[in-house]
C-alpha cells in the first residue's frame, strides 16, 4: 500500500516493516534476559552479566532512599564524611569548653562609683536598734533597745532608724529628708544603682528609715494629732545632766534617759515625713503591700500637717537648737509634688502648683539663701522635681503657669551654681560657698551638685541640649561639669589633697567627731564622762566610720582634723544622702535618668481646656 507524501514523495506503510527507527537500533544487550528461549553460550553470557560501560563485569549496589536510589558506595562514603565533620566539630568544642581562656576583664569602676561604695556604709554604721547580720560594720552592736519603751509618756517602741551625727539622737526632720534623698536617687538611677551592685542595698538603707518613720505616728488611722519628733536630748545648757551631747559613750553603752520629743501641730516635719513615705512607696512599688502602707502613711501625715498648722521647732525647744526649720510652706510644695508622683491624684499636683503657696515658700523672691537645697529649704528640689513633669509629661492647663515659672526659676538656679556668674562664693580651690562662708559646708554643695547632674540629664532626656542664662546658651555638659568640680574637690582635688571621705583615697580625716568610732570595742564599758579620754585623744580612731562625709573645710580651704571641732570632722546623715544621690547621677557609664517609673501611678494626662472667653457685649 502506497500512500503520497505530501511534500513531494512517495511514502511505504508496512504492517512488516511498523518498528520503529528505535526498535531497529537496539542491540541484545537491551533485551530482557527472561525472553531469551534458547541456551547461551558462555560468551554470551559473559556479555549480559556485564553492565554498559563496566568492563569488570562487577555488579553495583544500590541502596534504595524511598525518594531516589543511591549508589551502595557513594552512600556509605557520604555518611561517613558526615559523622567525621561531626565528631571534628565536637572534638573541637570540647577543647575549647575545656582549654581556660583569659576574658578581657571589666573596665576598673570609676571614682565615682567606688566613692559610693563606702559612702552606703556610713548609713550601716548609723544603723540604731537590732543589727542585721549583714550589717558589716565590726565595731557597732545593738544598741537603743529600750527607746520610746523607756519614756513613761510615751511607752510605745521607737525601736529602730538612724543616729544622726556623731551622737546617738535621731532627729527625725533631717532622718526623713535623707529617705527622700536616697528614694530619689534610687527612683531615677535605679539600673546604675543595680550595675554597681548596690541597688538592694540602697533598699534596705531606705526600709530601715522608713520602718521606723512609720512607728513615730499612728500609721494605720487616717486622722492624728502628734507625731514623734526626736529620741534623745542634746541641750547642754541647764547644767550637767547626763544626755547625748554630755556624755561621750558608744550608743550601746547607753545607761541614761532617752527622753521622746512630740509635737502636736508640726507641719514642716508632716510634710517631709510625707515626702519620704511617697518616695519611698515609689521605690518598693513592686511590693504592694507595703507600698500601699507607704503611701497610706504619707497621705495621713499630709493632711495633718495641713489641718494642724505649726513649725515642729518653736523657739526654746531641743530641736530648733540643732535642726531649726525656717518654715512649712516649702514642705508643702514638696511633700505634695511626691505624693502626687506616688498616688496620681490631681489634688496633690494642685496643691503643689498652686501660685499662693509658691509664693509663701519663696519662690517669687531672691535673698542669699534662694537656690540653696538642704534639709531645711525644699524648694529648689520641689521646682527640679516639678520640672521634670513639664518636661516629660506636659500637663497643660491649668498647671502650666506655675509649672514654667518653676522651670525658669530652676534654670536661673543652675546659672547661679557656674563658676561665670557671682551670686555665690567660691574658695580659691573651687568649692562653692552655698551657705556663705559659714561652717559645714560640703552638704549644700553635694546637694547641688546632684540637682545640676539631675537637671542636665532631665534635658538630656527631653532631647534639649542646654539652656540659656540670659543671653547665654549652655550646654547640658556644662552643668555636669560643675557638679564634677565638687563631688572631684571632695574625693581629693583639692589645695590640701586630701579626701573628706573616710576610707577614700590615701589621705582622709582620721579624727572623726564620732562616738562609736573613737572609743575601742574593748569589752570594756566606759560611763558618761568616761568616754572624754577618748573624745579628747590625739591619736587617731580606733574604728574606721567608712564613707562618712565630714562637715568640711572652712571659706579658706582649711581643715582641721581635730576630733573635738565637729565643725570640721563630724558628719551628718542629710550630708552623706545629697553624696550618695551625686555619686550615683556621676558615676558609670552616662545612661540617664529612668523616664517612667516615677510616673507609674500618674494616670494619662489630657489637659483640660483653658474656659472659653465671656461673651460679647456691645
Amino acid at each position: 500500500m502506497f500512500g503520497r507524501d505530501p511534500w513531494g514523495g512517495p511514502l511505504e506503510i508496512s504492517n512488516a516493516d511498523s518498528a520503529t527507527d528505535d526498535d531497529r537500533s537496539r542491540n541484545l544487550q537491551e533485551y530482557d534476559r527472561a525472553a531469551l528461549s534458547r541456551q547461551l553460550d558462555e560468551t554470551q553470557q559473559s556479555w549480559l552479566l556485564a553492565a554498559p560501560g563496566d568492563p569488570s563485569g562487577k555488579k553495583k549496589r544500590y541502596v534504595d532512599l524511598g525518594c531516589i536510589v543511591v549508589s551502595r558506595k557513594l552512600f556509605l562514603w557520604t555518611l561517613g564524611s558526615v559523622l567525621g565533620v561531626g565528631l571534628l566539630i565536637g572534638l573541637i568544642m570540647l577543647i575549647i569548653k575545656t582549654v581556660p581562656h583569659r576574658h578581657r576583664p571589666p573596665p576598673p569602676p570609676d571614682e565615682y562609683t567606688l566613692a559610693l561604695h563606702k559612702a552606703l556604709m556610713f548609713f550601716n554604721a548609723q544603723r540604731s536598734g537590732p543589727l542585721p547580720k549583714h550589717n558589716n560594720v565590726s565595731w557597732r552592736g545593738n544598741s537603743g533597745m529600750k527607746d520610746g519603751l523607756s519614756d513613761d509618756a510615751i511607752r510605745r517602741s521607737l525601736v529602730g532608724g538612724y543616729y544622726d551625727a556623731g551622737d546617738a539622737i535621731k532627729f527625725n526632720f533631717p532622718m526623713s529628708f535623707a529617705m527622700t534623698m536616697l528614694s530619689w536617687s534610687v527612683i531615677e538611677y535605679s539600673d546604675k544603682y543595680e550595675a554597681a551592685g548596690e541597688l538592694d542595698h540602697v533598699k534596705g538603707i531606705i526600709k530601715w528609715g522608713t520602718d521606723y518613720l512609720l512607728k513615730t505616728f499612728n500609721s494605720s488611722a487616717d486622722i492624728i494629732d502628734r507625731i514623734v519628733a526626736q529620741v534623745g536630748q542634746g541641750d547642754t545648757s541647764k547644767g550637767p545632766n547626763p544626755n547625748d551631747h554630755y556624755c561621750w559613750v558608744r550608743p550601746e553603752d547607753i545607761d541614761y534617759p532617752r527622753p521622746v520629743y512630740e509635737c502636736h501641730s508640726c507641719s514642716d516635719l508632716a510634710g517631709e515625713m510625707a515626702a519620704a513615705l511617697a518616695a519611698a512607696s515609689i521605690v518598693f512599688k513592686d511590693s504592694k503591700t507595703y507600698s500601699e502602707k507607704l503611701v497610706h502613711g504619707a497621705r495621713t501625715l499630709f493632711k495633718y500637717g495641713r489641718e494642724q498648722r505649726g513649725r515642729y521647732s518653736p523657739g526654746g525647744s531641743d530641736p530648733s537648737l540643732f535642726y531649726n526649720s525656717t518654715s512649712y510652706w516649702d514642705e508643702f510644695v514638696w511633700g505634695g509634688a511626691w505624693l502626687y508622683f506616688a498616688t496620681g491624684n490631681s489634688s496633690y499636683l494642685q496643691l503643689a502648683t498652686a501660685p499662693g503657696l509658691a509664693k509663701h515658700a519663696g519662690a517669687f523672691w531672691g535673698g542669699p539663701d534662694y537656690g540653696v537645697f538642704s534639709w531645711d529649704n525644699k524648694l529648689t528640689g520641689a521646682q527640679v522635681l516639678l520640672s521634670r513633669l513639664r518636661l516629660f509629661l506636659s500637663p497643660g492647663y491649668p498647671y502650666e503657669e506655675i509649672l514654667r515659672t518653676f522651670h525658669n526659676q530652676t534654670g536661673n538656679i543652675m546659672c547661679s551654681y557656674l563658676p561665670y556668674f557671682t551670686s555665690f562664693n567660691r574658695t580659691k580651690g573651687g568649692l562653692i560657698q552655698l551657705n556663705h562662708g559659714r561652717p559645714q559646708p560640703l552638704q549644700y554643695a553635694v546637694n547641688a551638685a546632684f540637682l545640676s547632674s539631675l537637671f542636665s540629664d532631665y534635658l538630656e532626656a527631653a532631647d534639649t541640649p542646654g539652656w540659656y542664662c540670659g543671653p547665654n546658651f549652655y550646654s547640658t555638659d556644662t552643668l555636669r561639669g560643675f557638679a564634677k568640680t565638687q563631688i572631684d574637690y571632695i574625693l581629693g582635688n583639692n589645695p590640701r589633697k586630701m579626701s573628706y571621705i573616710v576610707g577614700y583615697g590615701k589621705r582622709y580625716p582620721k579624727h572623726v567627731h564620732h562616738r562609736g568610732a573613737s572609743i575601742p570595742k574593748n569589752g570594756a564599758r566606759y560611763g558618761c564622762k568616761g568616754g572624754y579620754k577618748w573624745r579628747d585623744s590625739t591619736r587617731p580612731n580606733p574604728n574606721t566610720i567608712v564613707g562618712a562625709m565630714v562637715a568640711g573645710p572652712d571659706r579658706h580651704d582649711g581643715f582641721r582634723d581635730v576630733r573635738v571641732n565637729y565643725n570640721y570632722t563630724e558628719p551628718t546623715l542629710a550630708g552623706n544622702a545629697g553624696l550618695v544621690a551625686a555619686l550615683i547621677s556621676l558615676s558609670g557609664v552616662k545612661t540617664g535618668v529612668d523616664k517612667n517609673t516615677i510616673f507609674s501611678a500618674v494616670p494619662p494626662m489630657f489637659p483640660t481646656p483653658p474656659p472659653p472667653p465671656a461673651s460679647w457685649k456691645p
